[in-house]
């Protein structure tokens, strides 16, 4: 029964399927054929205004890959004029150089990028051409429906894929995924490339500019443009002002919880700041207060603010609702003008050409003095920083190729024995980032070749299971150069490869000719300088040998021996402050650390840097020994604080620090597109500081308590019982305070062995001198005092130990303060910490 039951259900849903079927067949039929034959002629129609873009990118991370001529990026564009007006996406061609653009018909221009837009993501690019055709753009966004079949049109992942279409629905509108304005979601296949082409609907209309896929696992069919509103808005502004004119309130605003999780929202925006002298300041907009609304126009994202100033000009008065409190209040304002960063655009230097490399037919080390031929499959794939290793890559995967030049070896070396470290090569002495294969594991071919000029050892042999290496040596003028050809042993048994392989390894030479001009130079070797950039915005020029410090989260710059310095600090600039109050904090905090004898400090020098007035201050301090001297760099800009310290031994030479600091200051910048996006405001912690402020330090194991200056470090002493607490250290700068803690030790004990280590010291060092007593400590404590004072290593200081015990606890207490830092301030500190000592009975103080 059971059997029959479940036969019978499956039947009888499949007899209601099929009439469905059937009642629809000719509904679903007609629209699928209407939609078939629709899309291939909206297509004819509308690829003639799509083109494709390609260019170089530029990359500040690694200038050599640049010069790659396989690193190339692409895109689509829309033509919008007949006369080679196009329209893609900023992200598209922001970086790139040496734009060529492809029509649908095969044709290739020449571009430049000469409106850029990064808010709105939308850039114009123009090649010379006439009677192009230009896109049909749609009336307005507001006619585009969810649900409607779209088709896009692009260049996706390859460049061979030029003009490719893909078609889909719209799946959403008013989406704000990573955009400041509103995007189209659509199912249509959006990959890159695709970005910058033509969304269009089935009447051959762009609805939108292709702009970004949402890739994530299990993702699939998430794509979005940006809307034909959002698009005229930009065409409008680029026609009229060559920029996008955008209004400024000088309000950064935060969104309620639940527009952040995309909820609606039932409230405003939130003011979280606003800038000081602003349209929104002079209006009297204060932080908390919620924006409702601009004009007409309801606000409930940092979306809606956006597009609502799309109505509005600079200089245009508008009437904004605020919540502040439990009222609403309309407050009318004047627009400012936001900044906008103008167009720069810059061709290669060399030539316009996308092959980085035309013309160049050999290749080599203008530093390291050697060349070779440059077959056009040959890529270079990684370069060590001082360029002295150099790896290569075949572009189908056939081959890589490394050199390595070793300025340390002899020319004395004799043939056997360099044939001998070329089979015996240790793997460990090389990077295995450039390719290296290491030593072959049989060696089938061993020999010294005798060529005019440039005689090599040569090692031929299997590399695992994999394939086989070729080792050339070459012995130069006191230099080696080392060849390592490694072949996937498909490729290594074809002879005609191998020709081709041995061709281009007997064409290296231990020589660069410079005045070649088939001859292709990769040095990296440099003594100029090196620019440094930051997330804040800021960069500036260091020697070339300069090294960014890895220890203190990108802030700190060295030299090559560690002796000199540069710190970056940056923090926000609270309301109100100024230049010159904030330097004169900062002097006040440095003289207080030190006394008059052990500091320097200058009075402010004015001078301009990134465009803005700076005071550059001149100091010096020492704890005794060596005297380090600086300089500090402060300016303000765009809500943000920068000092940049340079610090250096006081016997560096006057003409070298005076060099590199004019580098410094001349070279700084601060671009805010180059910012971090992310950055809010970062409290300057200094402003907060106080010295005098302490916290508790309990140590229930031992029994006691103190109050330690909030500003102090603290350290265990080392052990292998992470929980063992029986030393802890405190420290400052030029000084500390150590309570070391002892339950079995009696403090007769404690006192005698001090007493040895103190007579033992001063025997071996008149200098070092020291005086004992016994005192009361706490009100009932009996206690040993030691006072020391010494120089050690030219850095003199006053120790004070106390010996005492207490709750059948031995205790040993260290106050060190260098002399260097003993103002009566520090002093009292140091003391106050000791005597804020408690003793906790069974958990109570």
């Amino acid at each position: 029964m059971g059997k029959w039951n479940r036969f019978t259900n499956k039947g009888i849903v499949a007899l209601i399927t099929a009439f469905m079927v059937v009642s629809s067949v000719g509904t679903v039929s007609s629209y699928a054929a209407e939609v078939n034959a629709e899309v291939p002629q909206v297509i004819e129609k509308a690829s003639p205004s799509v083109v494709a873009i390609i260019g170089k990118p530029t990359s500040d991370a690694d200038k050599a890959w640049e010069k790659n001529r396989y690193n190339l990026a692409h895109g689509t564009g829309v033509i919008v004029e007949s006369n080679g007006v196009i329209v893609t996406n900023a992200h598209v061609v922001k970086d790139m150089k040496n734009i060529a653009v492809v029509t649908s018909d095969g044709k290739t221009y020449n571009g430049r990028a000469t409106n850029i837009d990064e808010e709105s993501d939308l850039a114009l690019v123009k090649i010379d051409a006439a009677g192009l055709t230009p896109a049909k753009i749609a009336a307005s966004s507001s006619d585009i429906k969810v649900g409607e079949t779209v088709a896009a049109i692009g260049t996706p992942i390859s460049f061979a894929l030029r003009n490719s279409v893909t078609v889909g629905i719209v799946s959403g509108i008013d989406r704000s995924v990573n955009s400041q304005y509103q995007l189209i979601q659509t199912d249509a296949a959006i990959n890159p490339g695709n970005s910058g082409g033509a969304l269009i609907n089935m009447k051959g209309e762009v609805i939108g500019i292709n702009t970004m896929k949402y890739a994530d696992f299990g993702v699939e069919n998430l794509g979005f443009a940006i809307p034909v509103d959002t698009l005229k808005y930009v065409l409008k502004h680029f026609q009229l002002y060559g920029k996008v004119k955008r209004p400024y309130l000088g309000l950064e605003l935060e969104e309620s919880w639940e527009a952040v999780v995309g909820l609606p929202s039932s409230t405003g925006l939130r003011v979280a700041y606003v800038d000081p002298d602003s349209p929104a300041a002079k209006a009297g907009l204060k932080q908390d207060d919620l924006l409702v609304s601009i004009g007409s126009s309801k606000l409930k994202t940092t979306v809606d603010f956006n597009e609502a100033l799309k109505k509005y000009l600079p200089n245009e008065t508008v009437s904004l609702t605020i919540q502040s409190g439990s009222s609403e209040v309309s407050k009318s304002i004047t627009l400012g003008e936001a900044h906008s960063q103008e167009t720069q655009w810059t061709q290669n230097s060399d030539d316009d050409s996308l092959d980085a490399d035309r013309g160049k037919t050999k290749i080599g080390d203008s530093h390291y003095g050697w060349s070779m031929k440059y077959p056009a499959g040959l890529v270079k794939n990684h370069q060590s920083d001082d360029g002295d290793v150099v790896s290569f890559v075949d572009a189908k995967g056939e081959f890589s190729l490394s050199i390595r030049v070793d300025n340390q070896q002899s020319d004395e070396l004799s043939p056997s024995a360099l044939l001998s470290k070329l089979a015996s090569d240790d793997e460990d002495e090389y990077d295995y980032d450039y390719d290296y294969s290491g030593a072959p594991s049989t060696i089938l071919e061993r020999q010294y070749v005798k060529r005019e000029g440039s005689p090599y050892a040569k090692v031929v042999g299997r590399s695992g299971d994999d394939g086989y290496v070729q080792t050339r040596g070459y012995l130069h003028k006191g230099s080696l150069y080392t060849l390592h050809l490694f072949v996937n042993k498909e490729h290594y048994n074809n002879d005609f490869k191998q020709n081709s392989y041995n061709d281009l390894l007997d064409s290296f030479q231990p020589v660069f000719d410079g005045k070649d001009p088939s001859l292709k130079d990769i040095s990296v070797y440099s003594s100029g300088n090196t620019t440094f950039k930051n997330e804040y915005g800021l960069s500036f020029d260091l020697p070339a040998n300069w090294e960014q410090g890895g220890y203190t989260s990108g802030s700190s710059f060295f030299s090559d021996d560690y002796s000199q310095m540069v710190r970056v600090n940056v923090t926000s600039a609270s309301s109100g402050d100024t230049l010159k109050a904030w330097v004169d904090r900062q002097r006040k905090q440095f003289e207080a650390v030190y006394v008059p004898k052990y500091r320097s400090v200058k009075e402010p020098e004015e001078l301009t840097l990134a465009g803005v007035p700076a005071l550059k201050v001149a100091y010096s301090s020492s704890l005794g020994s060596k005297w380090m001297e600086g300089y500090s760099l402060f300016f303000i800009k765009d809500k943000y604080k920068y000092e940049v310290e340079f610090t250096y031994p006081q016997e560096t030479d006057g003409d070298e620090v005076k060099e590199l600091l004019d580098t410094l200051a001349s070279s700084i910048k601060v671009d805010k597109d180059n910012m971090d996006k992310e950055l809010g405001f970062i409290q300057d912690l200094d402003e907060l500081l106080d010295p005098n402020r302490t916290i508790t330090y309990k140590n229930e194991k031992y029994k006691y308590s103190l109050q330690i200056p909030e500003s102090w470090s603290s350290s265990k002493s080392y052990s292998y019982d992470n929980k063992d607490q029986s030393s802890k250290t405190f420290f400052f700068t030029g000084g500390y305070l150590i309570v070391q803690a002892d339950p079995k030790a009696t403090y007769e004990s404690l006192v005698k062995d001090e007493d040895a280590a103190q007579k033992k010291s001063h025997d071996s060092d008149n200098e070092y001198t020291f005086t004992d007593s016994e005192v009361n400590l706490f009100d009932d404590v009996k206690a040993k005092q030691y006072v020391v004072n010494y120089e050690s290593d030219e850095v003199p200081y006053k120790e004070t130990i106390y010996i005492f015990r207490k709750n059948n606890i031995s205790y040993t207490v260290i106050l060190r303060i260098d002399e260097a830092v003993q103002t009566a301030a520090n002093e009292a500190r140091l003391n106050k910490a000791f005597e804020s000592m408690k003793f906790l009975d069974g958990g109570k103080k």
